[in-house]
């Protein structure tokens, strides 16, 4: 069972790291691709490819221009330690033991815009774009015609060599889960919902509270060693409890 989750935009390169080891990205010759074609950009380019401010567009383009193909402990850090989202507040990664990272580096993979598909401890530098970004590219208008059916390949290799049995369970946004064509991966694909009540007492989802949630399940399944799909009911952090009345069997809702 191998579990996806989406990356983030805000990044922790400070914070001392919990783990000397990491790994390389898999897709790095595509990754070096997608840095010539953001190199040709201006920062005011950025600002309206990306919706961002005048600083950041500018510090992304430093970013990109300060890009290395060699990827070390000097330069990057792993892809599960540098992303400090509300998904990876929910997960705790900084808390997983040397046996926790193992579990991840297994079961866990991270869509990522630059680098396509990253294991928790692949080495990553600070960068920001993300999958559903109009770049045009000698492969068409978007992100998605970029990674084509890489980023699906690459899954669906992970899901078949997972502990387990062949499901995926999807814990990314819309936005990079669409980088993932279902059909060539050829398994069962389970996507847990997280819904709060509100004032009125009707469960809905709340973006926020969904980061964190898919976050938190995320690291409870590696924490527990979680294997098996019929176990993710049992997923109770936060607050949440499993409602069986609005789930169907590939989508466990979850509500608090």
């Amino acid at each position: 069972m191998l579990t996806v989750i989406s990356p983030a935009k805000t990044l922790d390169f400070e914070t001392p790291l919990t783990t000397r080891k990491h790994s390389e990205p898999r897709l790095l010759e595509q990754t070096a691709g997608l840095i010539e074609v953001l190199r040709t950009r201006r920062p005011e380019d950025l600002q309206t490819l990306m919706g961002i401010s005048e600083e950041l567009a500018t510090l992304n383009v430093e970013r990109y221009r300060a890009y290395e193909p060699e990827h070390t402990r000097r330069n990057a850090r792993p892809a599960v330690l540098a992303f400090n989202g509300d998904v990876y507040q929910g997960m705790g990664a900084g808390t997983f033991d040397a046996r926790d990272l193992t579990e991840a580096q297994k079961t866990l993979r991270i869509l990522s815009g630059l680098y396509g598909v990253l294991r928790p401890l692949d080495l990553i530098q600070p960068h920001r774009l993300e999958m559903g970004t109009r770049l045009a590219t000698s492969r068409g208008q978007t992100l998605y015609d970029w990674w084509g059916t890489l980023v699906t390949d690459c899954v669906r290799r992970d899901v078949e060599s997972s502990p387990g049995g062949e499901v995926l369970v999807n814990l990314a946004s819309h936005e990079y889960f669409r980088v993932v064509d279902e059909r060539r991966l050829g398994c069962r694909v389970i996507s847990p919902r997280f819904e709060d009540r509100g004032a009125d007492g009707v469960p809905r989802v709340v973006s926020f509270h969904a980061k964190r949630a898919r976050g938190a399940m995320a690291g409870w399944l590696v924490r527990n060693r979680v294997r098996a799909a019929a176990h993710i009911v049992d997923f109770d952090e936060l607050g949440y409890q499993y409602d069986s009345e609005a789930s169907t069997k590939d989508q466990p809702v979850f509500v608090r």
